[in-house]
């Protein structure tokens, strides 16, 4: 049986959206995993989100199924995607983490691999903060926690700004959100997808 991979992200103006898809990259070079593609449901209105330049941005999300949380039982592995919001996760992903009560009454999680990646507009906005206090509700899933080790030399790279942590990948979008992931950021972004792939493939054996 294909072991199963989820990821599940938001993405206001498309950067989680570009590292989400080298996640699936990576997971996908993994022989026998299945990947699917989520995005969390929007909270801000259409004026809203015309007002703040991103009515683009999510018409090109629009093909893209909404996640509830009936479908994360499905999953192997679930690997979460989110900006920062002040060091924290966006309110549309802690809309649809709250969501997942019923879940963890029943253990539905319980057992299945957990990681999250991220981006900020700056290189200190509060990438770790953001992934770590994400760890929480997984714990709370008791699910099996994985970041990225530091056997992805990109991680270690010094030649450039860059994202990139070992609680999972990152990408820095710029204070005005012009910036997209680097090359070095969607090489972090494939590894942790192979990585969680991987240990979900043992997991499941």
């Amino acid at each position: 049986m294909a072991t199963k991979i989820q990821i599940i992200f938001y993405s206001t103006y498309g950067h989680v959206y570009e590292m989400a898809k080298a996640v699936a990259e990576g997971a996908r070079s993994v022989d026998g995993t299945e990947v699917a593609i989520y995005r969390v449901a929007e909270l801000m209105d259409e004026a809203t989100l015309e007002r703040i330049g991103a009515g683009e941005a999510q018409a090109a999300l629009a093909d893209i199924p909404i996640a509830t949380p009936d479908v994360l039982e499905d999953a192997d592995a679930i690997i979460f995607g989110t900006p920062t919001r002040f060091g924290n996760m966006a309110a549309q992903m802690r809309n649809f983490l709250d969501q997942t009560g019923g879940l963890w009454a029943k253990g539905g999680l319980v057992g299945k691999v957990g990681s999250v990646f991220a981006s900020t507009g700056t290189q200190h906005g509060g990438q770790e903060t953001t992934i770590t206090s994400f760890h929480t509700t997984l714990f709370h899933h008791g699910m099996v926690v994985v970041g990225v080790p530091y056997t992805e030399p990109a991680l270690t790279n010094m030649a450039e700004i860059t994202g990139g942590t070992p609680y999972g990948a990152t990408t820095l979008a710029g204070s005005d959100g012009s910036r997209q992931p680097s090359e070095n950021e969607r090489t972090i972004a494939r590894f942790q997808g192979r990585h969680v792939a991987e240990i979900a493939k043992k997991l499941a054996q």
